[in-house]
């Protein structure tokens, strides 16, 4: 089998870790986000993946060169000229994507979820039609697209942007499969798959949706990549809990924390809930942490509070200094002691010695 994964350009939204590294390669959870959809792949049989990018950047290429070997499978670059939206990529990698009869996945890189793969596979090939839609179930399904199937079945009548009257209450999750007769409806220019090609499969009965279990989420921002986080720490609590620090550890307070094996904490610690520790930091006595991410070498001083916040490679916070309200740091931020930095976006390789008490970029 084979898969499609919309990478798309330079990772604009979740500046500033995407300026020192590609967005695919930034650890979700400890590990980069596309290993995350890769091992997914793999085990529901997918041998060659295509990653649609606007660029090629040569750090992920040495790093999916890596992949390539760990799990014996093909990774290619499809690179765009122009950008060719959802649906002029799978005409891009027509190649790979058309090559055998087999279907193929299609998925957007920024889509966490317990990734259902291979059910998802058995129901579409079960049914036999062009295309299947994940789809997930919203509260205010009136804040998107709504997919409408047809009475007591999977397969989809219609689409109708932001409902005024309630219509249902599942939409489209970013990730699907298909056969590669699809590729026979799409053109080599910028194409909409939601709004041109989708529409089109549904008016000739040919494309189904297949329900998600659990969370789901796009990622592909701070304030969103802290929600997924935590939704995935919570499914990692029912599916894997040895993977998490137990309760019984003394600075667990509420659970859900996910320490990676080289970092280092002290004594008196409260951590917890929902917070992700990556290899190599050092977290001092009395450091209070809360819904926040540690990515790999970072420093957090001794009685200092970091909440709702993520830091980046190699940056430290100071002694009895607090980050709150989905501040960001870059790579290798040096954050003075006794500061208070309130939902800032610091560009790597600055030093704070201030307070930040508005929200804002920090170049």
């Amino acid at each position: 089998m084979k898969a499609l994964i919309l990478v798309g350009g330079f990772g604009t939204r979740l500046r500033p870790l995407t300026l020192s590294v590609p967005k695919p390669l930034v650890e979700f959870a400890n590990k980069p986000m596309i290993l995350h959809q890769i091992e997914a792949l793999v085990k529901a049989g997918v041998t060659d993946i295509v990653l649609a990018v606007n660029y090629k950047p040569e750090v992920m290429a040495s790093v999916l060169k890596n992949y390539e070997e760990k799990f014996g499978i093909t990774i290619e670059f499809s690179i765009e000229k122009e950008p060719l939206g959802t649906a002029g990529p799978l005409a891009l990698a027509r190649k790979v994507l058309g090559k055998d009869d087999s279907p193929f996945f299609v998925l957007n890189a920024d889509v966490t979820c317990e990734y259902p793969f291979e059910k998802m596979r058995d129901f579409h090939v079960a049914h036999g039609n062009e295309g299947t839609i994940l789809a997930t179930k919203v509260e205010e399904p009136s804040k998107y697209g709504v997919i409408v199937t047809e009475t007591n079945s999977t397969r989809i009548d219609r689409f109708v942007e932001k409902p005024v009257e309630y219509v249902g209450n599942r939409i489209n999750a970013g990730i699907y499969i298909f056969n590669p007769s699809i590729l026979d409806r799409i053109e080599l220019r910028p194409t909409s798959i939601e709004k041109e090609i989708f529409p089109a499969m549904a008016a000739d009965y040919q494309l189904h949706t297949f329900d998600l279990e659990g969370y789901w989420m796009d990622v592909g921002q701070p304030k969103d990549f802290l929600t997924g986080t935590c939704l995935y720490l919570s499914s990692l609590a029912k599916r894997s809990p040895e993977m998490l620090a137990p309760a019984s550890e003394a600075y667990v307070h509420g659970g859900n924390v996910l320490v990676h094996p080289t970092a280092r904490i002290g004594k008196g610690c409260k951590i917890g809930p929902n917070v992700t520790i990556g290899p190599n930091a050092v977290v001092g006595d009395g450091v209070c942490l809360q819904r926040c991410v540690l990515m790999e070498g970072t420093q957090v001083r001794d009685y200092a509070w970091v909440k709702n916040s993520i830091v980046g490679w190699n940056s430290s916070v100071g002694r009895w200094s607090r980050l709150d309200g989905v501040t960001v740091l870059g790579d290798d931020v040096q954050i003075a002691d006794e500061i208070y930095v309130n939902g800032a976006s610091v560009l790597p390789h600055k030093s704070i010695k201030a307070n930040v008490c508005e929200p804002g970029i920090v170049m």
